[in-house]
């Protein structure tokens, strides 16, 4: 039996959420009473009746990611395997979650300077790149550092139409086929699609590239704990099973019937609530550094399903809570100020680690000099803990509601149990506010606009909306 299925082992990893300093016992007027959570009761209840109706249909499929994969992690697995001792590097090719959850599992799961390491410290495993804005010189200048006839390229794209992605591949796909001829180059490319639909399952069957499905029910922002995650995961010799497990613990974690026991309901309530108050942003902050990119996926994931014009009865809303990374210690020194004496506009939610995988201690010298002696003798991590503590109790003084989320350590079953916890408070969340959390039109206007003006078929009458538009006003521009 693997470590990561037995229930010691489970507990002893499990992450806490401590909102204390989201109650008014502890902030004051700002916070939360237990009054207002018991007032919610319906909405909670209609939201698990509502939830569970879906299913994992729709865009619930997610939401089966940890359970029905194991054909699929091990062809992931033993493609992993071969393409390690192939490549010298492996670049994917994704924007929105197909880049932010590749990116964050690689910032938490390994070294910080993992492609710096020699090769054998890498375990053999290819060096890591996410190209995912169309920056020119983006795509020019990762030549410089990685060479396309050792690398592989991973293509993820559900539509296959995705602009930014899709052009990033035709660009490589003929940089690969000039310097290695057809056959090889398509040796170089894997894909992660739609099993059926979209541009890119067909360019695969008649390129001959090797590709991974994107399951029904899940959008990109849900979409790390499927292949678009896994296969960047395993190809830099991480335990994708093991991320599996800690997002299925989760699960069982947020089946409780009771609220108060139940991490993402509990998350999502107190966020909903701290909206009606009037908190319109919220801060995620990590004071590890390995968790920094968390902040980045998490913002995605809860702007893009919560901030919605309508409800779901077509009615205008204009909900939504605008997520502000920030990271300690680094933003003690420049945005806590704001958090501490401005307006009472946010909720910061901290990220905190129990254990670190390494530590360092400060010697004692300069104890002449009390402003310095004081901390000789003391570890990093001491220091690093003590200012977390420090900042959340000036907060609480403040009256600034803010609540904590523990990992007993930063590895891949944590991980697992962190973003599945985000998945489903994000999902309860919009339940609670009766949007739709899995759509984002929003962002299709500015991608339709953008085909209309490149003047992709089928957008002639957006170009025309386009060309339509009032003429700048000189007077406006300095």
């Amino acid at each position: 039996m693997s470590r990561y299925t037995e229930d010691s082992f489970k507990r002893s990893m499990k992450l806490e959420l401590n909102f204390n300093n989201m109650m008014q016992q502890y902030v004051g007027e700002h916070g939360i009473s237990e009054e207002e959570i018991a007032a919610l009761s319906g909405q909670i209840e209609a939201a698990e009746k509502a939830l569970a109706e879906k299913g994992a249909g729709d865009k619930l499929g997610w939401r089966e990611l940890p359970y029905n994969q194991e054909e699929v992690v091990t062809d992931i697995e033993n493609y992993a395997a071969w393409a390690k001792d192939q490549f010298e590097a492996f670049v994917v090719l994704g924007i929105g979650g197909s880049a932010l959850g590749p990116i964050a599992t690689q910032q938490a799961l390994n070294h910080p300077f993992y492609n710096e390491l020699p090769r054998e410290k890498r375990g053999g495993w290819p060096k890591f790149y996410v190209a995912d804005n169309v920056d020119p010189e983006r795509l020019v200048y990762l030549f410089d550092v990685c060479d396309p006839k050792t690398t592989l390229f991973n293509v993820i794209s559900k539509s296959g139409s995705t602009s930014e992605t899709m052009s990033q591949f035709m660009i490589i796909k003929e940089l690969l086929e000039e310097q290695l001829g057809k056959e090889e180059a398509a040796k170089h490319i894997v894909c992660t699609t739609d099993a059926i639909k979209g541009n890119l399952r067909p360019i695969c069957e008649q390129e001959g590239y090797k590709s991974f499905i994107i399951p029904d029910g899940v959008g990109g922002r849900f979409s790390e704990l499927c292949p678009v995650g896994l296969l960047p995961m395993a190809m830099t010799g991480l335990d994708i099973r093991e991320i599996l497990a800690g997002a299925a613990y989760m699960d069982e974690l947020c089946k409780n019937e009771d609220t108060f026991k139940n991490p993402a309901e509990m998350y999502a309530i107190l966020s909903y609530i701290a909206m009606k108050q009037g908190k319109n942003i919220q801060v995620m902050m990590p004071y590890a550094d390995s968790l920094k990119y968390m902040s980045d996926w998490f913002a995605q994931l809860w702007a893009e399903s919560l901030g919605k014009k309508f409800d779901n009865a077509g009615k205008v809303v204009n909900e939504g809570q605008t997520p502000v990374k920030a990271l300690g210690v680094t933003d003690q020194h420049s945005q806590v100020q704001l958090y501490a004496e401005g307006p009472f506009d946010k909720m910061i939610v901290f990220l905190g680690v129990g254990k670190f995988r390494e530590n360092i201690t400060i010697p004692k010298i300069y104890g002449e000099i009390p402003s310095l002696g004081f901390l000789g003798g003391a570890t990093h991590e001491q220091l690093l803990k003590t200012e977390q503590m420090a900042t959340e109790y000036a907060l609480m003084v403040a009256g600034k509601a803010n609540m904590t989320i523990t990992l007993p350590e930063v590895n891949a079953f944590t991980l697992g149990e962190l973003m599945y916890l985000f998945e489903m408070a994000t999902a309860f969340a919009g339940e609670l506010l009766n949007i739709n959390a899995f759509d984002q039109p929003g962002v299709e206007g500015g991608k339709n606009a953008t085909y209309a003006m490149f003047g992709r078929p089928g957008y002639e009458e957006k170009k025309a909306e386009l060309d339509a538009r009032p003429a700048l006003d000189p007077r406006f521009i300095i």
